[in-house]
């Protein structure tokens, strides 16, 4: 199955999802595009993954992506002990009506609790 390359060269499009990925564990919640949304699931739950699985190699990877230490600790900390007994399935999404201005599909992506 192909991923959405989100119209972006690779630098772009990384920059793109450490920036989402960091809101979204600072804010616990957040709005985008649909698209963006289902690329920002798949790299969410594999840090959460990396968080729960809790060793410093762990850490230090999701350092090196995610863009706020004070983030990276919340992850470590709080967020991966929410999620313990879970595998998988970390964020849930909820349609919103389109954008103004170009009508695209819009989300609220957040944390499952």
């Amino acid at each position: 199955m192909a991923r959405s390359r989100l119209r972006r060269i690779s630098g772009a499009r990384k920059a793109l999802l450490r920036s989402l990925v960091t809101s979204l564990f600072q804010y616990g919640k957040i709005t985008t595009t649909e698209s963006k949304a289902k690329e920002l699931r798949r790299v969410a739950d594999k840090m959460i993954t990396l968080a729960k699985r809790g060793d410093l190699h762990a850490r230090r990877q999701a350092e090196a992506f995610i863009m706020d230490k004070a983030v990276t600790k919340k992850l470590f900390d709080e967020i991966a002990k929410k999620y313990t007994e879970r595998n998988g399935g970390y964020t849930t999404m909820a349609k919103l009506e389109g954008r103004l201005g170009d009508n695209a599909p819009q989300v609220i992506i957040a944390l499952v609790d």
